[in-house]
């Protein structure tokens, strides 16, 4: 079987990533992890708890960076670890956090949302950096070069 393009996503990876996030969330509400008696609250969860947690039910731990810039980024490899994890048993080969990212950020441009909507929800500190995540959108560029040859 030949490598699917990174960011290209598909049906059967989406349904199963689907899948294993509601798990995650049954799973929650049986081990009791981040649970409220707020009526309104979806499944039971708190809204402001944590969506993933480490196997002992306690949030993730981050770890802040600072570039030579000064620009300031967070990191959890416990989590980015599941991410991957998550992607390679819903069958999505080469994802990783980032190839999320991207396939969400090609996702909302298709769609026509402006730049600095999707900016806002990637949680990207530069325009110039969603530009990057788009212009690499596999479609895109597969209809470039069709047109060519």
């Amino acid at each position: 079987m030949a490598p699917r393009p990174r960011g290209s996503g598909s049906r059967q990876g989406n349904r199963a990533l689907i899948k294993v996030s509601q798990e995650n969330l049954a799973y929650r509400l049986v081990a009791r992890h981040g649970v409220t008696t707020t009526p309104a609250a979806y499944r039971g969860l708190d809204p402001h708890s944590p969506l993933l947690r480490a196997g002992d039910g306690e949030p993730f731990t981050f770890t802040r960076r600072v570039t030579g810039s000064g620009a300031i980024s967070y990191s959890c490899e416990s989590l980015t670890e599941i991410v991957r994890r998550l992607h390679q048993q819903a069958g999505i080969e080469g994802g990783d956090a980032s190839a999320a990212r991207r396939s969400f950020a090609v996702q909302l441009h298709r769609q026509g949302r402006s730049l600095k909507l999707i900016q806002t929800l990637i949680g990207v500190s530069s325009l110039s950096a969603v530009k990057n995540l788009i212009e690499a959108d596999p479609v895109r560029l597969a209809a470039i070069v069709s047109g060519v040859i």
